[in-house]
């Protein structure tokens, strides 16, 4: 049975949108992947689909949401290091990843930021397929 898993930011714009779409590409097969921030913005940010599209992930349909959109209670919550607290969401395990937002920085940032994610998120896959055996 999948785990349902949520990746939570405060603008749902880069660090948790580049978690979905490598939960999604790397851990189809054991998670239920969701996404979302705890404030309204625009568009997930143009360099953080550019640089996880160089890495094969297609995050090109992808778009802000929020915490209303997603499950209310999920079995992985997981929040980026935003130095917010999040809204109380029902969950079995929740950690923070501490991920420093590349907002303003060079490519390179963004670069870093999207390799960290992907390392965190094929440790998570497999907490989650060894908890499932």
């Amino acid at each position: 049975m999948k785990k349902k898993v949520a990746f939570i930011c405060v603008h749902n714009s880069c660090r948790s949108q580049m978690a979905e779409g490598w939960a999604k590409k790397l851990g189809s097969d054991v998670l239920e992947v969701y996404s979302a921030g705890t404030e309204n913005y625009p568009e997930v940010k143009p360099l953080a689909i550019h640089v996880m599209g160089e890495a094969g992930v297609d995050m090109s349909t992808h778009y802000p949401k929020l915490l209303k959109d997603i499950p209310e209670e999920v079995d992985y919550l997981i929040t980026m290091g935003c130095n917010v607290v999040c809204p109380y969401v029902p969950c079995s395990h929740s950690e923070d990843w501490g991920i420093t937002d590349p907002l303003g920085g060079p490519i390179e940032d963004y670069r870093k930021t999207r390799d960290i994610i992907k390392e965190k998120v094929e440790k998570l896959i497999k907490k989650v397929e060894n908890s499932n055996s």
